[in-house]
Formats: C-alpha cells, structure tokens, sequence
C-alpha cells in the first residue's frame, strides 16, 4: 500500500519533531563534548518531569473535565518505589539503563494500581468532593513516606537514591516525554478519546448514548496516574534523596497551573506553560539569593497572573488575534496555500483560453426582456391590447 504523504496531518507530528530535533541537538552537543554545565542540564530534567506531569494530569482535567489535586501523590508513589528499586539493584547490577528501567516499570505501575484504588469510589464523585479526595489521597501517602522507618522509605529525612549520569538522563526524559505525548494524544484522538470528551462535554448524554462512563473515567484516571508515577521515578534519578514534603498540596497545584495557563484541552499548550513556569522557577531561584529570596513567590506569582489576565482579558481579543502563533504559521508555513501567492493556479482567467472576454461577459444586460431571447412587439412596448 503506497503512502500518500498529502493525507498526512503534519500539525498532529509537530510536537514531536520539535522536541525530537530540540532533544537531539542537546544530546550531541552534550555527547561531543560541547559546553553544557550540570545546572543546565538539571534544568533540562526538571523541564522534562514537568511536561510529562502536565500533560498526563490534561487527560483528567482538559479531556475528561474532572479537577485533581492529587497529581503530586502519584508522583510521590512512582518516585519512592521507583527509587527504592535503584537503591536495591544497585550493589548488582550498578546504576545503569537496567536499573532504571526497571525503576520505570515497576514505579508507574505501582502508581497506575494506586490511580485504580483511589478511582473506583472517588470518581463516582463530582465537582468539588471529587477534588477533596485526590487532595487528601495525596496528603495521606506524604504522610505514609514521611512517617516509614529510616530502613525502609528513610522516615523524614528522605529516600537516598544513586544519581543517574547528568550527561545522558535528560536524553531518557525526553524520550520519556515523547512516548507520553505519543500514549495521550493517540488515546485522545481514538475512540475511547471521543467517549472521554464526549463525558466531559455532556455526561448525561453520554450515557444515554450507551458509554461507560465509568469505565472511560477510570481508563482515564489510571492512565494519568501510570505517567505521574514514570515523572516520579525521573525525579528520583535526577536526585540524590527523595522527601515527601515535596509532594505536597503546593506541589500539585503548581502541576495544575501548567495545565490551566496552557489551556484546558490544549496538550500543546501544557507542553509550553511546564517549561515556561519551571523555567521561571528554576531562574528566580538562582537569581534571587540571600535576603531577596522573599520575593520569589511574590515575582512568580506576578509573572502568572499577568500571563492569565493576558489570556483571558477582552480588552486584549483583537490584539492576541492579530498577533499570535497560529497567525505567524499561516503566514510563514502555509503561505503557499494562500490564491492569492499561487503563481501556478490555472483556473485565472487570464490563463484559461475562452471565446468571450471577461469584459464582455460582465457588461451583459440580464434584463428579464433578454432572457426569454424574444424581441418585444410593438404593441407589447406602448402598452397597447393583444
């Protein structure tokens, strides 16, 4: 079967190539020997675990309509388990692409079982309730972490897990990142896609219509968990301990944020709004030491509400028509797509050969008289009887 690359929807893969060229260019300067220093390439990480947790938390909160607060507690589950795998194999096998691997697997799982557990009962709920458990589901594992014996998950001073090399673990993130945007944009856009928009848009409708909404809910739910779970395993390989009281409530609003200032639904859009806000993070926290650390948050929290108000303000409609990314595409990308650019169209009519002028043809009298083709008589014209 011969592929026919005109039916092919590019925009579908544009995400991909931007990151896959984006993530390739990186590797070989860092792998060349090029000059890239570990807090950039701590960055790059961090970057990675934040698109992977914004969009897996998309599928719940942009596609399916629902409001989780417990993003963080799935992460916190992956980053544990994950990294208490590495602790254990490394004395064996050492702290390689085996071990972590195997920390993936094993890490996303455990989160995806936890996404099951917590989503049986808690999506029969709705709205609000619903955004109170995940709340407190997350609270309840910091609080089991926190609480383990030193032996065992570290207690509160936190899991000691093996650093990954610097040099290569951002090249397994953002491969890590396109197999998510592979898992959701592909789940989005089938069938099971359309019956979890199709519940968001209208869920008594949808299940006149004969969908499970249950099911696709907790289809949904798991798989959000599965990639907060693989996000929580980076994290551990990105760091030499893993604490618990990073995986608060704070934590997990901030993975909400990437998804609401990137538009609800929009998995592009989460994409950009996690680098862009870890990236504002990470460089406020440089920048501002010593007694000027106080107005981090203050920065940050002034940097989101002008980018929301700047969304959102219907003062600025006409301006962020007018000048936007999908403006600057259509002028740039598909400029050949545009008549009036095409020096090729043979439909002009300066092109295709005719027996009348175009003059001609616009100069026509379409008189009701003229139409008929019947010269009126002269009684007819003064009106006289027939």
């Amino acid at each position: 079967m011969k592929l026919n690359l005109k039916h092919i929807r590019w925009s579908h893969y544009l995400n991909y190539l931007v990151i896959g060229i984006f993530t390739l260019v990186m590797a070989i300067i860092a792998l060349t020997g090029g000059h890239i220093n570990n807090s950039m390439l701590f960055l790059l990480e961090k970057i990675a675990v934040s698109i992977i947790l914004a969009v897996s938390l998309s599928l719940v909160v942009g596609f399916l309509g629902e409001l989780s607060l417990g993003h963080a507690g799935f992460m916190c589950v992956g980053a544990y388990l994950g990294g208490k795998v590495a602790a254990v194999l490394e004395p064996s096998i050492g702290n390689g692409v085996g071990s972590l691997i195997l920390g993936l697997v094993i890490g996303g799982a455990a989160a995806a079982v936890c996404g099951v557990v917590i989503g049986i009962p808690a999506l029969r709920l709705r709205g609000d309730y619903l955004a109170i458990v995940t709340l407190a589901f997350g609270e309840i594992v910091k609080s089991i972490f926190q609480n383990t014996s030193d032996a065992s998950f570290g207690g509160a001073l936190g899991l000691e897990t093996p650093r990954f090399d610097k040099q290569y673990l951002f090249i397994f993130a953002f491969l890590l990142v396109l197999l998510t945007l592979a898992a959701a944009q592909n789940f989005i856009r089938s069938k099971h896609g359309r019956a979890v928009t199709a519940i968001r848009d209208n869920e008594i409708a949808a299940r006149a219509c004969g969908i499970n909404v249950t099911k696709y809910k907790l289809i949904t739910f798991t798989l959000s968990a599965f990639f907060a779970g693989i996000a929580g395993v980076l994290y551990s390989f990105s760091n030499y301990t893993v604490q618990s009281a990073k995986f608060g409530y704070n934590y997990s609003i901030e993975i909400l944020v990437m998804v609401v200032l990137g538009g609800m639904g929009s998995i592009n859009g989460a994409i950009i709004s996690a680098a862009l806000i870890t990236f504002l993070n990470t460089k406020l926290a440089t920048v501002l030491t010593g007694d000027l650390a106080v107005l981090q948050n203050l920065l940050y929290a002034l940097i989101l509400i002008i980018i929301v108000v700047y969304n959102n303000a219907p003062a600025l409609k006409s301006f962020r028509v007018r000048y936007n990314l999908h403006v600057f595409f259509d002028k740039v990308v598909r400029r050949g797509k545009d008549p009036s650019h095409r020096s090729d169209d043979r439909a002009k009519w300066d092109v295709v050969p005719t027996k009348i002028e175009m003059n001609e043809i616009l100069s026509i009298d379409l008189k009701p008289q003229n139409l008929s083709g019947d010269k009126p008589t002269h009684d007819d014209s003064k009106g006289g009887k027939g």
